[in-house]
């Protein structure tokens, strides 16, 4: 289907067009938040799972030194790249906790959808974001304390609801539903790419259209810091996994998820923990820019080639993950 290929290929520019809209007219995207937001990633992470088999996960788990990789990475590479950019741009101390409080959080499950879009190693950027989301409830506060000089407590039981709620029970729906109804799996997968971009188009516009004021206000300085903090986390995961990997969709999968923060446990921990509400506005921030320089990243990698998501061993490239997964139905 080449149109809905275009479509979904041009998702950079739907999510571009999404935050200028939202920047101007935010009630055009406001009212998709809170459970709405949730819902929406569950579809996506659904959407996802109906293009993954058990093996996929099997392959994985045989790989664990590139898991183990790509989460020591998140964890050390963004830490200390916010540090060094709070301090070379010398942001106000609010700000500069801000920014490392992002650095610390572990990845977030729109890396998972970025991951499937950029034709990436899905499974290994699911596994990895589960695996530093549990690591987070001890390395983002120790982290935190260590870079920024302050402590938090990051909510436990939440975390791991949150998870399973938005990527376990989800993929292992569309595991079993490719698995046990092959005939609707047929009907979904062609279009699940572009409901996925749609879906990611709307969420980021929600999030821009949501901190509107803030962005409006909080100087260019922090805005650069903030952009300076995900393009060094990409760049330096790729990289780093390249050289450890020397596979192309293991260095996607990892750069995008050390790249892609958790944002939004940002901003509940900077309330929830910090008296200055400045402390909250990078994570704010990080939300639209990581989004979108995940998005161009992907945009350039779909067209580059590369198997399709969950796909990355065995499969071969092919146009769209769509036709690519009925062509694999045994």
């Amino acid at each position: 289907m080449p149109l809905l290929s275009r479509l979904t290929s041009a998702f950079p520019f739907w999510v571009l067009a999404a935050c200028a809209l939202a920047l101007y007219q935010p009630t055009l995207f406001t009212w998709f938040s809170g459970g709405l937001i949730t819902l929406g990633l569950g579809v996506i992470m659904l959407g996802m799972g109906v293009t993954l088999e058990v093996a996929d996960f099997q392959r994985v788990l045989t790989r664990r030194r590139r898991v183990l990789t790509g989460v020591a990475l998140q964890f050390t590479v963004m830490p200390a790249w916010a540090w060094c950019v709070a301090g070379l741009l010398d942001l106000p101390a609010p700000f500069a906790v801000g920014l490392i409080l992002v650095g610390c959080c572990p990845g977030g499950t729109a890396s998972n959808v970025i991951a499937f879009l950029a034709r990436a190693d899905v499974p290994l950027s699911v596994t990895m974001t589960a695996v530093s989301t549990l690591l987070a409830t001890v390395l983002t506060p120790f982290l935190t304390a260590v870079w920024a000089g302050g402590r938090v407590e990051v909510p436990v039981l939440g975390l791991v609801v949150s998870t399973v709620n938005v990527v376990v029970l989800p993929v292992v729906a569309g595991l079993l539903l490719r698995r046990y109804l092959p005939g609707i799996t047929r009907r979904i997968l062609p279009v699940a790419p572009l409901v996925a971009v749609l879906m990611i188009t709307v969420i980021v516009g929600s999030i821009v259209g949501a901190g509107r004021d803030q962005i409006f206000t909080s100087g260019a300085t922090l805005v650069a810091a903030v952009i300076a903090l995900h393009a060094g986390g990409f760049g330096f995961g790729y990289l780093l996994a390249w050289i450890v990997a020397r596979d192309t969709m293991v260095a996607r999968a990892i750069s995008i998820e050390v790249g892609m923060q958790n944002s939004g446990l940002g901003i509940v921990l900077a309330r929830q923990n910090f008296v200055n509400p400045l402390v909250a506005i990078p994570s704010a921030l990080s939300s639209v820019f990581h989004s979108l320089i995940g998005s161009l990243l992907a945009a350039v990698w779909r067209r580059t080639g590369g198997a399709p998501a969950g796909l990355a061993e065995g499969a071969g490239a092919v146009a769209d993950p769509g036709i690519a997964l009925l062509q694999e139905e045994r």
